[in-house]
């Protein structure tokens, strides 16, 4: 936790912490995790040095003799590679619906378009968010229709 926390850390002093027309620049949010994630290994390196035991938690409707589903795993990394595929192809919406309905079948969904919607959805909420109310841009029609 603390690697993690302080590989955090040192890509947020990477970035500008504020910016001439806002006070808050882009290298704030990482740092903040960062911070937030040494002092949590801070906290742990802490619980460990008193002798507390870290024994796994039973959970409700899981068979912890099941074996590893390939599948799921399969398409939780494809869920996460469609955006270096499709963002500049099909832009934030369609891609964020594509990436959804992958994670929802890669936790047992089955229904497909309900996924889909559900995901095109929430990637154009985030679209617009971050497009039209910050300024960040990304992109949102197919680049096929600029051209």
């Amino acid at each position: 936790m603390l690697a993690v926390g302080g590989v955090w850390l040192y890509g947020a002093l990477t970035l500008p912490q504020t910016v001439r027309y806002a006070v808050v620049g882009p290298g704030i949010f990482p740092l903040l995790v960062g911070a937030g994630l040494v002092l949590l290994g801070i906290l742990l390196l802490v619980q460990i040095a008193r002798g507390e035991r870290f024994a796994p938690q039973d959970a409700e409707d899981v068979d912890i003799d099941a074996p590893v589903s390939r599948r799921a795993l399969v398409t939780a990394i494809a869920a996460a590679a469609v955006p270096i595929v499709t963002m500049r192809r099909f832009g934030f919406p369609v891609t964020a619906a594509l990436s959804f309905a992958l994670v929802a079948r890669a936790f047992g969904s089955t229904t497909l378009v309900r996924d889909l919607a559900i995901g095109l959805a929430i990637g154009v909420i985030c679209w617009y968010g971050f497009s039209e109310l910050l300024g960040i841009g990304l992109p949102l029609a197919p680049v096929l229709l600029d051209r």
